[in-house]
């Protein structure tokens, strides 16, 4: 769907690893990453030119089995990015950063989908509750404060704060031309490296 998305600009998957590892080995390391089929794996393989030695896990394990030695370089996303640096760990490549220089385009991380035999008018009624449900967060920033806090991975308040103001944005509304252009692009280097099917049917679900 074009609502509800996850896609900006600076708030990629990083890769970490402890102080002194070399960049040059991560081709040749297990590196653990938040499932196989997740944005940050296709992005790793992307900017690795080869499917990853991939090991999947829990986002929130990732930073403590690299901390602990486990594995020598993970993938983290979400509020990892605030707070990597706890955990003694130091970011090798800012996957969104080297996206955007690559294809000039935003980073889409996630985003809704619709079955298609659910049909178009399904497709459409959906889009538009999750339209709207993501203007009145905009509009009523407070009301979902509670709930985000008791379901927080990170409870410092302004870690909350920084992770909202990065992921929900405009593109959460209606990625628009860009965003659109953007998962497309994302696609399309995925099915090239070998890390996606191929197929020819549209991408988008009918807008309202």
């Amino acid at each position: 769907m074009r609502s509800g998305a996850a896609l900006g600009r600076g708030c990629g998957p990083l890769i970490v690893a402890r102080p002194g590892f070399d960049p040059d080995r991560l081709g040749s390391v297990p590196i653990a990453v938040p499932g196989l089929q997740t944005t940050a794996n296709l992005l790793l393989g992307l900017y690795l030119t080869e499917p990853p030695r991939a090991v999947p896990m829990t986002f929130d394990k990732i930073m403590p089995a690299v901390a602990r030695g486990e594995f020598e370089a993970g993938v983290i996303i979400h509020e990892g990015r605030f707070t990597y640096a706890g955990y003694g760990l130091e970011s090798l490549v800012d996957l969104g950063r080297w996206w955007e220089e690559e294809t000039g385009l935003p980073i889409p991380l996630g985003g809704i989908a619709v079955r298609r035999d659910l049909g178009v008018d399904i497709a459409r009624r959906a889009e538009a509750a999750v339209r709207d449900s993501v203007r009145f967060g905009f509009d009523h920033p407070e009301a979902a404060a509670d709930y985000i806090r008791r379901h927080a991975r990170e409870m410092a308040p302004s870690v909350i704060r920084q992770h909202i103001d990065l992921y929900v944005n405009d593109f959460s509304l209606d990625l628009g031309r860009e965003g659109e252009a953007a998962v497309a692009a994302l696609f399309d280097r995925g099915r090239r490296c070998g890390m996606l099917s191929f197929g020819d049917r549209p991408l988008f679900a009918a807008s309202p």
